[in-house]
């Protein structure tokens, strides 16, 4: 796939997506061969001004390895701006986000509000094309539309793509629908037979596995697949996918042993490229992800959110995972027979677990409430 000049070999992206695609994760994703990283979505008027939070997330990665960087607005001088700033880190592309659901970012007429204003979200489009070097494409971001009744991502595409932008990555749901109900892959297809065939359109929505990622592909002739919730402590899905797409076998899921190894490997990047007091909130995060849809996870989940620090947070999912190898060996179970509808208690069952399970869930939630959907 060609994004204007730049191409990518693995019809496969990482979503940007708040308070998830920092560093660290974008490097374990990048580590298991996805096609290309983008950042969180970052706003513009933030970066124009310097705000030291958001410059922070504004990383390029590592190994210089290409990324982009997404961005959101509605101020066409903050959009140069912020685009200035991530060539100037590096960025192989930039991304503008125009579908984002949240309250607070519509509030702001930014995100899929946009979807509604489509000569203000070109103009945005022009400026930043105006503020990269030619050799830098400028990609859209958006959703079906704001509601069922306002369904024009194939319009909206068309326009973006009129104002410079090089690929259209649309995301299934409306805006009204945030994360809920089911990605519609028609209106994926629809924009894809609207838009000229050199523009790459790209698909989201909905696709946690190898099946559901060729499934999205042959129904709507999507040039690549963007994930997101699908990521989420399932990097080892890029690695089956770069395989597949390249027409070679599926090296199917990973077992214990490699999810271990991967868990410590994601906490040891959090541990060398973050500070301050998020560390050990980023390392819960991690715990929950890496367990998910293990036997006895949702235990594990509430254990972990009372650790008091990461050493402790890492020697509970170290003898967790000792656990179950163990466990694994003494019944004879193949390692996919760990996941799924095996979940269980960990040093403990029955009601106790019920007991675990409703609390962990609360807990996890909560605290990934703002990450776990993609920025658009």
């Amino acid at each position: 796939m060609r994004i204007g000049d730049l191409a990518v070999d693995v019809p496969v992206l990482l979503a940007p997506m708040a308070a998830v695609t920092d560093l660290p994760f974008r490097t374990v994703c990048e580590e298991f061969g996805v096609g290309l990283t983008i950042t969180e979505f970052l706003s513009a008027h933030a970066l124009s001004i310097g705000d030291p939070k958001t410059c922070g997330k504004l990383t390029a990665s590592l190994d210089g390895r290409r990324f982009g960087v997404q961005i959101f607005g509605r101020e066409p001088a903050a959009m140069d701006a912020a685009a200035r700033l991530a060539v100037a880190i590096g960025a192989s592309l930039v991304d503008i986000n125009m579908g984002c659901p949240a309250k607070r970012v519509v509030a702001g007429e930014c995100g899929s509000a946009l979807m509604r204003e489509p000569a203000i979200a070109q103009e945005l489009v022009r400026a930043v094309v105006a503020a990269v070097p030619p050799h830098v494409p400028v990609t859209v971001k958006h959703r079906a539309g704001w509601s069922q009744d306002h369904r024009n991502a194939p319009e909206f595409a068309c326009a973006m793509v009129e104002a410079g932008a090089k690929m259209i990555t649309v995301h299934g749901r409306t805006r009204t629908q945030g994360f809920s109900g089911r990605s519609d892959p028609d209106i994926i297809k629809q924009v894809r037979d609207a838009v000229p065939a050199h523009i790459p359109v790209v698909g989201n929505g909905d696709v946690v596995d190898v099946a559901g990622y060729l499934r999205l592909r042959e129904h709507t002739g999507c040039d690549a697949v963007m994930i997101g919730r699908g990521a989420l402590g399932n990097p080892w899905l890029f690695a089956r996918l770069r395989e597949v797409t390249a027409g070679r076998p599926d090296p199917g899921p990973p077992g214990l042993d490699e999810r271990l190894a991967v868990f410590r490997r994601h906490v040891d990047l959090i541990e060398a490229l973050k500070r301050g007091p998020r560390v050990l909130h980023e390392v819960r995060k991690s715990c929950a992800w890496y367990a998910r849809g293990l036997y006895g996870c949702n235990a594990l989940r509430l254990r972990i959110w009372e650790a008091p620090d990461v050493a402790a947070a890492r020697a509970l999912v170290e003898d967790y995972f000792a656990q179950l190898i163990e466990r694994q060996h003494r019944l004879g179970l193949a390692p996919e027979a760990e996941r799924g509808d095996m979940d269980g208690a960990f040093a403990g069952n029955g009601a106790a677990n019920d007991a675990a399970n409703d609390a962990a869930n609360a807990a996890a939630n909560d605290a990934t409430s703002e990450t776990t959907g993609e920025a658009a």
